[in-house]
């Protein structure tokens, strides 16, 4: 496939505004997902790190959705020809609190464009930034990192994860069964068919199984760091996604506190890979 990467890095500098409100009904039913046993989120309440996500959805018309599930190539977002589209990372700042019924504003730009050659062709990598202000006042700033691939050949065999660390402080096994995947999908209006469509995942992207969402491996392990360390604020995190989880066996989230403000985070396969490499910086 021929790529011509100076039409897609012509999107460069292109911004969109939007603008939403920290309404109490997405944290209260994401507390549920993660079985959260502290009382629900109330107006007022300080929106935990990552939780942002939950609002300035994709609200797409559904004739404007491609055959993966996602918003058809362009727009924003540039038309990247390649299929498989997913989220690879993602540095973020926290620099005040969101408070739940507060008005929020997301300010994004295609900070870049660019083009590599991978293991198995063409790989086109696309940051974006996003400032959040929450009345105003700048809330969160996030890098978001997203990668375009090719399909797999068939039968072609994905390659092996590397080896996560072990000595973990704490660690939380996770079974990410289709029910989980789901309400995710739908709390964050995900139409990404990867995350809960068998036959498509299968027969069509050629994944053994139903592929968990970035953001929420992200979200479990800062969710692990709250359930260990409550009183923390976390100032920064990034993470960086090493290799798929799928539906098809448990995983676990692990931590451990390098020093009194740096948590080192990731995500273990059930075959002992790493598939989420992530850290966090405490106020």
């Amino acid at each position: 496939m021929t790529i011509d990467i100076d039409h897609l890095r012509s999107w460069i500098g292109r911004t969109e505004q939007l603008d939403d409100a920290a309404t109490l009904v997405p944290p209260r039913a994401l507390a549920a997902v993660l079985d959260r046993d502290d009382p629900p989120p109330s107006a007022g309440d300080a929106l935990p790190p990552l939780w942002h996500w939950l609002y300035f959805l994709p609200v797409h018309r559904q004739s404007e959705l491609g055959p993966d599930g996602h918003p058809r190539r362009g727009g924003f977002l540039p038309p990247v020809a390649l299929p498989r589209r997913m989220w690879a990372g993602s540095q973020l700042r926290f620099h005040r609190p969101i408070q739940l019924g507060q008005a929020l504003s997301r300010t994004s730009r295609i900070a870049d464009v660019r083009l590599k050659e991978g293991r198995t062709g063409p790989l086109v990598f696309v940051n974006v930034d996003h400032e959040i202000r929450a009345e105003g006042e700048l809330a969160v700033s996030e890098r978001h990192d997203i990668v375009y691939r090719e399909l797999p050949a068939p039968g072609e065999a994905p390659p092996p994860a590397v080896a996560a660390p072990g000595g973990e402080d704490w660690s939380r096994r996770i079974e990410p069964d289709d029910v989980l995947l789901f309400r995710y999908s739908a709390l964050t209006f995900n139409g990404h068919r990867i995350h809960y469509d068998r036959r498509y995942v299968t027969e069509v992207e050629g994944y053994p199984g139903l592929v968990v969402h970035g953001p929420l491996i992200a979200t479990l392990l800062l969710d692990l760091l709250r359930r260990q360390r409550p009183e923390a604020t976390v100032k920064a995190f990034s993470f960086r996604a090493v290799s798929p989880i799928f539906d098809v066996a448990s995983f676990e989230v692990c931590g451990r506190q390098d020093d009194p403000k740096t948590i080192a985070l990731w995500a273990r396969n059930a075959q002992g890979g790493l598939a989420m490499d992530a850290a966090a910086q405490l106020d």
